[in-house]
């Protein structure tokens, strides 16, 4: 026997139920042809109109105050009911609730209620390497024309020592302007997005969101990542470790530019209809590009010692 799922007037899911309690529910007046329903089988949320055949909602529903069942059944035969529940349907916008064992990623409306799943240091540091990779990419794509250029300038004023100063002062700003405000830009424009996510942390299966559940806007991802750099500064560098051991052990798993700016990061399931797919563990991705990053930090270790080796031996 099919099982069935119905989302209320409030846009809550319900279910699963049995055929005969959706049954029950049109009879008493709770659910009418508009109200969304779901089972097994189906590709997506459709109107009860579509399903009141097999529901055998006219032979089973005795005439209710206020309701002709035959002239519903009649209006439904001949479509008329169907296109006014799917005009109804879109006056609601689409349904925020996926089939079960679909992939839904409508994040507009926050779910509250269900277990948060916080992301935890080694999720985060793996994401952070793929946005490392992605950020240098767009930095570099600005920095070696702007290097050319600088080039070009310091050669036609060789003889002048004021002009190649002023130059080089030049090159140096917009190197640190680049290299910070990119990144900024990149972030903010990301977790904006409906995925709340940069490309590191959907690739390991996280998002950015403020401490309600509610997405970011563009000006609060930038200045996130502002406040992680003027940090970093502040204290010489050591504000990446500081954030790191902060999201390893506080309870929400917050670095300092989280608590300045309100912001979580957590499985991209949290605050969503579906907190059960949340995933708890690494995952594969965090496993492999954590591997690989190791493999790589051992191999560097090795080149420097084996440089260190021979250059001791030549000097000896």
């Amino acid at each position: 026997m099919s099982e069935w799922y119905y989302a209320d007037a409030q846009r809550e899911r319900h279910g699963p139920v049995e055929a005969g309690a959706i049954r029950e529910l049109f009879r008493k007046g709770e659910l009418d042809l508009t109200t969304l329903v779901w089972r097994e089988g189906m590709s997506q949320w459709q109107p009860l109109s579509a399903a009141a055949e097999e529901l055998q909602l006219l032979v089973t529903a005795p005439a209710s105050e206020g309701i002709d069942l035959r002239a519903d059944y009649t209006a439904i035969a001949d479509g008329s009911a169907v296109a006014a529940a799917a005009a109804a349907a879109a006056d609601r916008q689409a349904s925020p609730y996926a089939a079960p064992g679909t992939v839904s990623h409508d994040y507009s409306n926050v779910v509250h209620g269900g277990e948060v799943v916080h992301a935890g240091l080694w999720r985060r540091f793996a994401a952070s390497i793929i946005d490392s990779f992605v950020t240098g990419i767009l930095s570099y794509a600005l920095l070696i024309p702007l290097m050319l250029v600088m080039g070009v300038s310091m050669a036609s004023l060789s003889g002048s020592d004021v002009a190649s100063a002023g130059v080089m002062v030049t090159f140096y700003t917009l190197n640190y302007a680049i290299s910070i405000l990119v990144p900024a830009v990149y972030f903010g424009w990301m977790y904006s997005t409906s995925n709340m996510a940069s490309l590191g942390k959907m690739a390991v299966g996280i998002k950015v969101v403020r401490g309600n559940g509610e997405g970011l806007t563009f000006w609060r991802g930038f200045l996130r990542y502002i406040a992680l750099v003027l940090f970093t500064v502040v204290t010489c560098g050591l504000g990446v470790l500081i954030s790191g051991l902060m999201v390893a052990f506080t309870q929400r798993k917050q670095g300092v530019h989280d608590m300045v700016c309100d912001t979580l990061v957590v499985d991209k399931w949290a605050f969503t209809d579906n907190p059960e797919w949340q995933q708890r563990g690494l995952g594969t991705v965090t496993i492999v590009v954590l591997s690989i990053f190791g493999l790589l930090a051992l191999l560097g270790i090795v080149a420097v010692l084996a440089v260190v080796g021979i250059a001791s031996s030549n000097f000896n």
